[in-house]
């Protein structure tokens, strides 16, 4: 449980975060041109590497932004590695907890080896509870069952992907939304392409425990 501390001023914003590690934020401007330029300093154990600190900063500048009016290029963060030797919590030494997986990247997969038919691979990668729900369909909790409702619809579909968005959820499970658009192919030998698509998954301990789908192939179909 982290435990947090904060005092708001107009010339300042103090944020400190404390057991694993410590953020303190300041808020300065720039009253030569009006810009705010928030500074974000962080505190950590040792023991993560330039992967994992590219990914802390990155989402560390995007909750500035989210609150505070600045350009991404003018967020500095600062990450400072504390020796593992000179922290101690209730008399005992202390080691870094391991970073979590890149919850996009995990659904990135899950996505390639769903349209490659690499079910295992897929499978793998759901977690306890998993469940996903489709247009008009009741949850579902394995694959099979997707592919039982889905191999009468159409012969096949593929996505192009506009983007993907990944945020930390207020309980455990990390979300995201990934969106784009569907192409592919009716039995009847028709084609689609263009369909607009959103996606949006929970990610727990790692694991995909939930999907939700929304697109326009009900509308697409009936206009045809």
């Amino acid at each position: 449980m982290l435990s947090l501390k904060a005092s708001i001023s107009i010339s300042d914003i103090h944020i400190f975060f404390l057991e694993r590690y410590r953020i303190c934020i300041t808020n300065n401007t720039n009253w030569t041109w009006g810009g705010v330029m928030p500074i974000v300093e962080l505190h950590v154990l040792e023991g993560y590497n330039s992967q994992e600190k590219q990914r802390l900063s990155e989402v560390l500048t995007d909750a500035v932004r989210f609150v505070i009016p600045a350009a991404p290029e003018l967020v500095t963060v600062m990450i400072h590695d504390v020796p593992r030797d000179n922290y101690y919590r209730g008399r005992i030494q202390r080691s870094p907890a391991p970073a979590r997986p890149d919850p996009a990247q995990i659904v990135k997969d899950y996505l390639a080896a769903m349209e490659a038919r690499e079910l295992e691979t897929a499978r793998a990668m759901l977690g306890d509870g998993f469940a996903m729900t489709f247009p008009g369909t009741a949850p579902m909790r394995t694959l099979e069952q997707l592919f039982e409702w889905s191999t009468p619809r159409y012969k096949f579909v593929t996505k192009t992907y506009d983007g993907f968005d990944a945020m930390q959820g207020v309980r455990d499970a990390a979300i995201v939304y990934c969106r784009g658009t569907l192409k592919g192919e009716f039995h009847d030998g028709s084609t689609f392409e263009g369909i607009r698509f959103v996606d949006r998954f929970e990610i727990t301990g790692g694991k995909i425990t939930r999907q939700d789908v929304w697109n326009d192939m009900a509308e697409v179909r009936a206009n045809a």
